[in-house]
């Protein structure tokens, strides 16, 4: 009941609009409505949902704890090569099967794998299978590491940098390089992870060959929209709970929290690796979308890039972080898709594919500048928030208390 007495309204506005919104795609789609919305769009809208859930693991760490990670789409990334992993090892498989199934002998367990494996690492010039795809057969396994590997490399960081302490930009530029060690890892062809090629072909579901792309995208979309769904009622129930106040309280002024007797580095390290397992958990739903998943995607600038979504949406608002996430996707989509028309100025062609970027940080300085509270903050404008007439009313919580009028005498 708290929940719907503090932020029922907003909440229940938000899941009505995400279902509303995933009905009226699905209904105009190619694969299972009229075909006004093409397979591509629909993807472009689930990979929008899922960077909508990363966006407000941002914000719960940023805006409501004060934590500015510029490591979070690492951990995102990494949710995706987990999944990767068991989509490239059992498509493949399929392939290799089906290649082998006219044999004159039919070929042994090892064989198979050895195939698999010649397919798979061939462009990194190995044959063998590395020990972190020890499970890469088993979607269980697979789905448990989306969570885990997340959770747990940001369950270390955070113990090693809470406990000494390490707070404000400090951390912010640990953080980045957590990220950027990740990334030249994975760039690297002898990880297991196939280098800068990354792991391709994700969205071809194995067993499903016969089910056209249109479906799937549809899936992908109700997988998507189902995800930020409890994700948002999860950060609802945090946020709005006596763990969001002591939250907001660490943002606030810490050193009084930990005078309260309150373990700040214990909160700090439980949302952190909470909002990491998300993130993987928003990873996992969108690279199969995307196809493709490598070293680029983990690079420091897509942190970056995360924490300015979620400025210009609002931070410390979790509706706020949505917006910008699809406001900013969806844009950025459509200025580098090559849907955004040149604009000529005589002596120069502005081509908005070269110039987002721009674009996107000159906003980020105009929205803090000018509008601190984001995109969001116009609902405050639409809410009308006056102060109380409070002519003639107690100043105080008891009906004893001194008047307004009084108080002017």
């Amino acid at each position: 009941m708290h929940l719907f007495h503090k932020r029922g309204a907003s909440t229940v506005i938000f899941l009505a609009l995400l279902v509303a919104f995933t009905i009226v795609v699905t209904l105009l789609s190619e694969g299972m409505g009229v075909g006004i919305i093409s397979t591509s769009f629909v993807k472009t809208l689930g990979k929008t949902l899922c960077l909508a859930l990363v966006a407000i693991s941002m914000d719960l760490v940023w805006g409501y704890a004060g934590i500015l990670s510029l490591g979070h789409f690492a951990l995102f990334g990494l949710g995706g090569y987990m999944i990767g992993m068991w989509l490239m090892y059992e498509r493949t498989r399929e392939i290799v099967v089906s290649s082998l199934a006219d044999a004159p002998i039919p070929p042994t367990v090892q064989e198979v794998s050895d195939a698999i494996a010649n397919q798979i690492f061939g462009v990194v010039g190995s044959t063998e299978f590395p020990l972190i795809w020890a499970f890469a057969d088993s979607l269980l396994a697979q789905l448990m590491l989306v969570v885990l590997v997340p959770g747990v490399l940001a369950g270390v960081f955070g113990w090693l940098a809470f406990r000494s302490r390490v707070a404000g930009v400090y951390l912010s530029i640990l953080t980045q390089a957590m990220t950027l060690a990740l990334s030249l890892y994975l760039f690297q062809n002898d990880n297991g992870l196939r280098g800068n090629n990354g792991l391709s072909g994700l969205q071809n579901l194995p067993g499903l060959s016969d089910v056209s792309q249109a479906v799937v995208s549809v899936w992908f979309l109700w997988g998507a929209a189902l995800a930020l769904g409890l994700g948002y009622l999860l950060a609802v129930w945090v946020v709005f709970g006596k763990f969001g106040s002591v939250l907001r309280g660490i943002r606030d002024d810490e050193a009084r929290v930990r005078f309260l007797g309150y373990p700040v580095e214990t909160y700090k390290l439980v949302l952190f690796t909470g909002t990491a397992c998300m993130a993987g958990i928003a990873g996992a739903l969108y690279y199969p979308q995307a196809g493709i998943v490598n070293p680029a995607e983990m690079a420091p600038i897509a942190s970056i890039y995360l924490a300015v979504w979620v400025a210009i949406g609002g931070r410390g608002r979790l509706y706020g972080a949505v917006i910008g996430a699809a406001f900013v996707s969806l844009v950025s989509s459509w200025f580098t898709g090559g849907q955004a028309p040149d604009v000529s100025l005589g002596f120069y062609t502005i081509k908005w594919v070269d110039w987002w970027l721009v674009v996107l940080g000159l906003s980020f300085v105009l929205v803090t500048l000018f509008a601190p509270k984001g995109i969001g903050g116009l609902f405050d404008l639409l809410e009308r928030r006056t102060a109380p007439d409070r002519h003639g009313a107690d100043l105080g919580p008891d009906q004893g208390a001194l008047r307004e009028k009084e108080a002017s005498e």
